[in-house]
């Protein structure tokens, strides 16, 4: 059964969280935007966010976001070595294979290369000589990225390579399920997604003759333009246009932004610039609950207590126009009650906070501590609590 349970926000010492102002205008050249903060939860901008696209490029986050998990499992390492075959490199060499790593073929490359080429360089080469590398073929490697994609609840989403050339519409996703997967790796690999997304350029291969070295810049619009820029990945092909997934953090707080079908790379500098900024600027996050604040209980089934703590898994925040006031409402909706066994910082509810100008926000609050089944006396005793309750 689904339970609410409402809060007084002046007895969890945030009565003066402000409220009450209309959601700052915004408007943008590109055909899909969408943005969500993710102190709050909140979606801060929503314009054809869940329209099938091609992500050209910006697919290559999927490939790099599996082999991070797999590093952090302990499946895949960092310096492990990859081959290039000639046959791949055949394929994704030369100026209609797109952007590329410059490999070569028979080259030995290593796990942690191979991915600055894929995310610094974007390069086609990188993602299939890292999916074949991971899973044997490029295909092997599609499956992997569509079982991750509908574990992290990506239901507009598919994959049919490792980099997202064009495949006759094979694979396509929709702004929102980009920003969960920005969202996921940030997330789950914070020391992966720092150390790859934020590089500005990495050098790999030689120039014909004269054999120098090949640097390249990473072509993220919002690195060295918005404070707080770390990643994520740009987009383009003729189908596609131009697009880009991105974030930033500032003062706690991080954005994360999708644009796509812009015209021109300076016009996806241009509006991925002013789009941030503009969630900077025109909205404001205010503290709710710190990490590990007790928030309420929720009521344990057949457990060896009968109630276990909702606490904060990190700080929680509610987004609001720039310049509210007044009153929020908030309240706590879960299943329940919760059947034991439980686990510490198990997801067991929602806390729900909702003004007058913004969609819901909705952050997940976790139990506080283990909570073991109930021992035979103790289920006895349940069943017969129920039986006349």
């Amino acid at each position: 059964m689904k339970r609410n349970k409402l809060i007084s926000v002046a007895l969890i010492g945030a009565a003066a969280v402000p409220v009450a102002a209309a959601a700052p205008p915004f408007d943008t050249a590109a055909r899909v935007a969408y943005m969500v903060d993710l102190s709050s939860g909140a979606t801060l901008y929503a314009k054809g966010a869940d329209l099938r696209i091609p992500p050209a490029s910006m697919a290559k986050m999927m490939t790099a976001h599996i082999a991070f998990n797999m590093i952090k499992k302990g499946d895949l390492k960092l310096e492990q070595k990859c081959q290039v075959r000639p046959e791949t490199w055949r394929q994704w060499h030369g100026p209609e294979a797109g952007s590329t790593m410059f490999l070569s073929p028979g080259e030995q490359v290593s796990v942690r290369n191979l991915l600055h080429g894929i995310v610094t360089l974007s390069g086609n080469d990188a993602s299939v000589v890292l999916a074949e590398c991971v899973s044997g073929t490029e295909p092997a490697f599609a499956v992997l990225m569509n079982q991750e994609a509908q574990r992290l609840g990506m239901a507009n989403s598919h994959f049919g390579n490792s980099n997202g050339w064009p495949d006759a519409g094979v694979t396509y996703t929709t702004a929102r399920d980009l920003a969960a997967l920005a969202r996921a790796t940030i997330e789950s690999t914070p020391n992966f997604y720092k150390e790859f997304y934020t590089q500005q350029e990495f050098t790999w291969g030689r120039t014909l003759g004269a054999g120098n070295p090949i640097t390249q810049g990473n072509r993220n619009p919002l690195l060295g333009r918005v404070a707080g820029a770390d990643g994520l990945k740009t987009g383009h092909t003729d189908e596609a246009g131009y697009g880009f997934t991105g974030s930033a953090e500032q003062q706690g707080r991080r954005l994360i932004m999708v644009v796509a079908g812009l015209g021109s790379f300076n016009q996806r500098i241009e509006e991925s610039v002013k789009f941030m900024t503009w969630g900077f600027r025109a909205w404001t996050s205010r503290p709710l609950f710190a990490r590990g604040r007790k928030i309420a209980e929720a009521r344990v089934q057949l457990g060896d207590a009968d109630a276990v703590g909702l606490v904060a898994p990190r700080d929680l925040a509610v987004t609001l126009p720039a310049g509210a006031s007044g009153p929020v409402r908030v309240k706590i909706v879960y299943q329940g009650p919760v059947m034991a066994p439980i686990k510490a910082g198990q997801h067991i509810a929602d806390l729900v906070v909702s003004t007058p100008d913004t969609p819901p926000q909705s952050m997940a609050l976790v139990a506080e501590k283990d909570v073991g089944k109930a021992g035979f006396f103790g289920r006895i005793w349940a069943g017969l609590a129920s039986l006349f309750a």
